[in-house]
């Protein structure tokens, strides 16, 4: 990330924190202009718009994340919470799932013995 990339960033990480998506959205648009593959920001820009009601937006932009970073946990769980607010439920469920198994391989690589995740994990909308 540039340092122009970051300072945008960071505006929108404020923004976001004031409630202030739409704003924070485009900031986040600047430092994709950027630097447009780094997850990290398109992640930001995915929940905002989530916050924003933009969710055909955030479920194009959480795509994007998973494409960038698939074995990243935490990019599937917040599809699925995009999926969820959209009322995609099996989306919702398949993307969580993914989260659930990419975390529990995380896990064995530091805990071998670490069983494997089980039940249902809720979506809080």
């Amino acid at each position: 990330m540039t340092d122009t990339s970051k300072e945008h960033y960071l505006r929108g990480l404020a923004l976001f924190g004031e409630q202030k998506h739409v704003e924070a959205i485009e900031e986040y648009r600047k430092a994709l202009e950027l630097e447009p593959d780094d997850a990290d920001v398109l992640l930001a820009l995915a929940t905002a718009q989530m916050n924003a009601g933009l969710l055909d937006d955030a479920v194009t932009s959480g795509k994007r994340v998973v494409e960038l970073d698939g074995d990243d946990p935490f990019g599937h769980t917040s599809l699925s919470m995009i999926y969820m607010r959209k009322g995609m439920i099996e989306e919702a469920e398949k993307e969580q799932a993914t989260a659930r198994m990419l975390s529990w391989k995380r896990e064995l690589a530091q805990n071998p013995d670490a069983p494997p995740p089980s039940g249902a994990i809720d979506v809080v909308q």
